[in-house]
Parts: structure tokens; sequence; C-alpha cells
């Protein structure tokens, strides 16, 4: 490992550049109010004190034109470890073209690469970088689609839980809750697939009302579910909170996050028992941990979402984390562009305390096929 420089060295983000891929899903996905038949995601090179660091983000192509015409230039210069500070200057940046939504999707692309270019030009490993809380980050296999046929569903969760992953998730609310009577078969079906020793956890996608996700769960309750995501839009504060109140699993929301005050009321109003956040989405690296504080000091529980391999760092210097979702779109997308990518050990990934930064290195020659902006 190399030795760490000195935190004044004065290294200053000289190159912001910024590609798009869009990669085919390997079969039709969908999930309660959405489908699709691929990803694309939008990568970020940071070059800084003869270093560089690498982001990215899941979305459109068009958020290359953001990052390159109105956060390059808020960042060029900026000395390599004030990343927060970069952080509120892309914030300014982004003042009048919308600070959430598509602006804060491309800032956490930035942000996340500028914290991996910190953190090698330090020579450490990125969750070092951070502050390391463990060593471990725990992991639930997610996907089970609703395109999925319960022979496919089936196949796939199995395969997780025999890698030792104690907690397994499907997609429910088909047709935009139109189906219940599929949503709850396919539940109970997940059950005896998985037997009685690891968790089942499902995710509408905001797909149901409030009193429909009730007699959903209610009607499902031999299938023990133990968390239920996004039962109502994440919108509709009071909907989670009505859910939250009437069912056993715990009700989770946040994976469409943006602005740190967004997370701070989901968390007054009593919405959720666990918050999540996608490190991708939320604004990056530095506000995805004020999230978790955030969370933290409402004695709630903090999930990751998706993107396992660029949140696992992140996850690892997130002391409340409970866990990060191992989802089949990005871990087989990643694994096909990237180097550095985590696998799974049981129930959990490490952080490999071998590589410098993040650990990924895009694999431009395998990647350029995928290309589109």
């Amino acid at each position: 490992m190399a030795v760490a420089h000195d935190a004044g060295s004065g290294a200053t983000v000289s190159a912001v550049t910024a590609a798009a891929y869009t990669v085919p899903t390997d079969e039709p996905e969908a999930d309660g109010t959405f489908a699709w038949g691929s990803t694309t995601i939008v990568v970020v090179r940071v070059e800084a004190g003869g270093t560089h660091g690498t982001g990215y983000t899941y979305g459109p192509a068009a958020l290359v034109g953001l990052v390159q015409e109105l956060l390059a230039p808020a960042v060029l210069g900026a000395d390599v470890f004030s990343v927060p500070a970069c952080s509120e200057a892309m914030a300014r940046a982004l003042r009048n073209a919308g600070q959430s939504g598509a602006g804060a999707y491309a800032a956490s692309a930035v942000d996340c690469a500028l914290w991996d270019a910190a953190a090698r030009h330090a020579g450490l490993p990125l969750h070092q970088f951070l502050g390391a809380a463990r060593a471990e980050v725990p992991v639930y296999g997610s996907g089970g689609f609703t395109t999925y046929t319960d022979a496919r569903m089936t196949e796939q969760l199995t395969g997780w839980v025999t890698r030792g992953i104690p907690r397994v998730k499907i997609k429910i609310g088909q047709d935009r809750g139109a189906s219940e009577s599929r949503d709850i078969a396919r539940m109970l079906a997940a059950r005896k697939a998985i037997g009685d020793d690891t968790d089942l956890f499902v995710d509408a996608n905001g797909a149901y009302t409030p009193k429909q996700a009730v007699r959903v769960a209610d009607a499902a309750g031999q299938a023990r579910i133990m968390w239920f995501e996004e039962p109502v839009s994440s919108e509709d504060l009071d909907g989670l909170r009505f859910v939250r109140e009437r069912t056993s699993p715990d009700v989770a929301a946040g994976e469409y996050l943006t602005r740190l005050k967004d997370a701070e009321r989901m968390c007054a109003a009593g919405a959720v028992d666990c918050l999540q956040a996608d490190v991708t989405r939320c604004g990056g690296i530095t506000v995805w941990l004020r999230i978790a504080a955030v969370a933290a000091a409402h004695g709630l529980g903090f999930s990751g979402h998706c993107a396992p391999a660029i949140s696992a760092a992140p996850a690892a210097a997130a002391p409340g984390l409970r866990h990060l979702e191992w989802f089949h779109d990005h871990v087989r997308l990643e694994a096909m562009l990237f180097d550095g990518v985590p696998e799974p050990d049981g129930g959990t990934i490490s952080p490999d305390p071998t590589l410098l930064g993040n650990g990924l290195v895009l694999r431009s020659a395998d990647a350029e096929q995928y290309r589109v902006a």
C-alpha cells in the first residue's frame, strides 16, 4: 500500500469527465410501478494531484451534460481533500437547474469520485479514510421482479440463501397494485422457497394505497414479512405512517431522497422504521453519511439502497447501518464494467483493505460497447 500523503499537500482537482453506458438487463425486469429492459450508469472520473477518483450514478445519459456544464466548473481547482466544500459548491451551481432530482444524481457521482480521489491521494482504502465503523457490511439479496415466474424467483432466492445471505427481497405491487392475489401468492411462494430461517423482505415501490397495503400485509401473514418497503408512495408520509402503525413488518422508505431536509421530514413524521438512502442519488457520500446521522438521531434503522460496489465503503463507515441492498441488476452491471467489486461472504461484503480508494477500476474496453454519451 502506498505511503499516506500529508493532507496539506495542496493537490487540486484538475479534470472532471463523465460518460454514460446503457447495459441491457439479462431478462425483462419490472416492479410495481415501472418496467425496464436496460440500465444506464453515468460514470464520473476526477483527476487530482497525479491520481484519480471514480464515481457513478444510475440515471439518464443527460446527466453527463449536467456534470460537464455545471458541476465540473464548480469543483475544478479545489483541494482534493475539501470534498464537503465541493459539495456546497455543486449545490450553489445547481441552484437554478435544480438541487434535487437529477441535479442531486449528477452531484452524487462527482462527490463519490472526489472522495475516491482523496482517499487514493492519501494512500488509504476509502472506508478507512472515512473512518471505518466495521470491517463487514451486512447485505440482503434483492430482485424477485414481478416479471419473474415463480420458478425463476425461487431459483434466485435459493441461490442467495445457498450463498449464506440470510435476508432476501422480492418485488410486489404488480400492475400498480391491481394484482393483489398474485402478490400474496408470490410472497407465500417466496417463504416456502427460502424456508423458516431466512428473513423475507418485500418492496411495493409505492404501488398501493394505505389501506390496500395493510390488507395485503394481513392476507400474506403466513409469509412472515420482516420488511415492507414503500408500501405507498414515499411522498405520502401520512400514508407510510398509517401502514407503519397497522402492520408488523418494518416499514422502510427513502431511496429517492435527494435533500437532507427531506430525510429529516420523513423521520420526524414517524413514517418509517428504517430510513433508506442511495449514495448515487442523495448527493453522494457527503450527504449519505449526514442522512445516516439523521436516522440515528431519531433512533431509527438505516439501510443503503442499491449500487453495492460504490456503497460498500461508506456503508462500512456508518455506525448505525442495518444493511446494504445487494440488487441483482446493479450487481450484474458493476461486475461487467468494473474490477474491484466486492463479493458476498455469507451475509456480508467487505471493502478490500489492500485497495486504495473505493477499489473500483472501470474496464474501459469492456464498457465502450455500451457507451451512449
